[in-house]
């Protein structure tokens, strides 16, 4: 009986085919850090879309007599400047930094994997202009160039997606083209090609497909490095704007009290990290699993 039970799960291992979703699963859920991480986020998503019906407090309540009040039993993450729960402010404000996160980083792949496949398949003088155009922005650092883009739109929320997005877009247009350059010239391409499918036809069922997996990657790490430059620009001014409880502009209204009242500088900081490191360990798992040399 124990043999009947082992031979067929060594069958059903053996079944799982690498690269698909049981098999990424599969090594995901053998990383410790990688569940943790995933389950940590998927709570922060649950509970910030949840906010309005399990929060005390309003986030933009204003009561002055609990100003700078520390973390108890009423408050558990203390007040802030204004007596603003802090709890209610941090449930909030994760919807506003995970959605910049995730459409920020789906914009950059969208546009991305369209320059890059069409760099690639086409190469040629196409490839050269679409490349030498990607030069100019990773010419500036990513942070450096969102805030030249938010400074030119100007502060709010749809802006700070925008302005992350365009600056995320060579990362992508040049993974996808290193990967369109490693499938376009396979033997499924050609069999496409003498049957007379169109380019776009091509290039949209066949070469992309074939092409995004690594991308998977690159949007996990995406995500998290998009987080954090959304905190970045909210707290130097460029991002989502007071009265809104977005991480970083949380953080820039307490910073003039860091010394007095650390916990409300603290704990916004704390969930940044933790929000970034969580999708930093998801991404590392997922890497590990479609890595060839990895497999077991």
């Amino acid at each position: 009986m124990t043999r009947t039970k082992k031979s067929s799960l060594k069958g059903t291992d053996k079944s799982i085919k690498p690269g698909s979703f049981a098999y990424i699963w599969k090594r995901i859920s053998r990383n410790p850090g990688a569940m943790l991480g995933l389950i940590f986020v998927i709570a922060l998503f649950i509970l910030s879309f949840l906010s309005p019906y399990i929060c005390k407090y309003d986030f933009a309540e204003i009561v002055m007599k609990e100003r700078y009040a520390l973390p108890s039993f009423e408050h558990l993450l203390g007040c802030d400047e204004v007596g603003r729960d802090i709890l209610s402010r941090i449930l909030y404000g994760a919807k506003y930094t995970l959605s910049i996160g995730i459409l920020s980083t789906a914009l950059s792949c969208i546009l991305g994997v369209i320059l890059g496949a069409v760099a690639g398949y086409f190469g040629g003088i196409t490839d050269t202009l679409i490349m030498r155009a990607l030069d100019i922005f990773q010419a500036f650092p990513n942070i450096l160039l969102a805030i030249a883009i938010s400074a030119v739109l100007g502060a709010g929320f749809d802006k700070v997606i925008y302005a992350i997005g365009i600056s995320g877009i060579p990362n992508f247009a040049r993974m996808m083209r290193a990967n369109i350059l490693t499938v376009r010239n396979s033997e499924f391409i050609e069999a496409a090609t003498s049957i007379n499918c169109s380019t776009f036809r091509i290039i949209a069922r066949h070469v992309i497909p074939n092409a995004i997996s690594p991308l998977i990657v690159q949007v996990a790490m995406g995500i998290a490095s998009s987080a954090l430059a959304a905190s970045g620009l909210s707290f130097l001014g460029f991002g989502v704007q007071a009265p809104t409880p977005e991480w970083g502009a949380m953080l820039a209204s307490a910073r003039g009290y860091m010394r007095d009242y650390p916990h409300m500088v603290i704990i916004p900081g704390l969930f940044i990290m933790l929000t970034v490191l969580s999708f930093n360990l998801v991404g590392d798992a997922i890497r590990d699993a479609l890595d060839p040399k990895l497999r077991d």
